[in-house]
């Protein structure tokens, strides 16, 4: 029985248009870093976003970035991020809202999480009007855990906050470490789509148990896994 859906945020449930992405480049390109967008989404995708600009400085540089280096780097996409989620229109995308009434009536959780901080995913969830209570039940952020994806523990928090066993439980992603951090947690299911930052083949690189195109693919997904036992 499937008792709760793990959601990553942007990509997957909100349509934002990569832009988180296009930031860590430009922080990056600012300190003479050459990323490309391509590399950024590669390298950087789903992850806590300060291991993200670890992670592609260390692939384009071919050496790990210093903390003083990488922190700075860090704090220029705050910046950067903060100023262009005033500016961009943001939205959810189609089929999130029928396929959470779906979840909603059949007493499925809902959780969204994020390689965000809290204040940061708040903030967006407030922009496009997705209200924890109403729409979802659990927001779970990088900063709420010791240690980000690819580790299960953002899943772990909420399967623990709902007394959930990891097998009721489907994680759903944009990104291969998305479906990563879904076997790390020992889900039933990881499901990636390919609304946001990777192409069904670099999903496809962790062996997903599903790759979508569309968040409603996943009523027939539950459908099945629910009438099969």
């Amino acid at each position: 029985m499937i008792r709760m859906v793990v959601f990553d945020m942007a990509g997957t449930t909100i349509d934002e248009d990569n832009v988180v992405y296009k930031c860590v480049q430009k922080a990056l390109n600012e300190y003479q870093i050459p990323a490309t967008l391509e590399q950024v989404l590669e390298f950087g995708a789903g992850k806590e976003k300060l291991q993200a600009i670890k992670d592609v400085y260390a692939e384009v540089m071919q050496e790990m970035a210093d903390e003083i280096t990488a922190k700075t780097i860090y704090d220029k996409f705050s910046v950067l991020l903060e100023d262009a989620y005033e500016m961009i229109d943001m939205k959810l995308f189609e089929g999130l809202r029928s396929t959470l009434f779906f979840l909603y009536k059949r007493d499925v959780k809902v959780v969204f999480n994020t390689g965000y901080t809290k204040d940061v995913a708040t903030k967006i969830l407030k922009k496009v009007d997705c209200i924890v209570g109403r729409d979802l039940d659990l927001l779970v952020t990088a900063d709420m855990v010791e240690n980000s994806r690819p580790a299960p523990d953002m899943i772990t928090y909420a399967l623990q906050h709902f007394n959930i066993k990891p097998w009721e439980c489907i994680k759903v992603g944009d990104s291969a470490i998305d479906i990563l951090e879904g076997k790390n947690a020992k889900v039933k299911y990881s499901i990636g789509i390919t609304t946001g930052a990777q192409t069904k083949e670099q999903i496809a690189q962790e062996n997903p148990d599903y790759i979508i195109k569309n968040l409603r693919e996943l009523i027939p997904i539950i459908e099945d896994a629910n009438n099969t036992l």
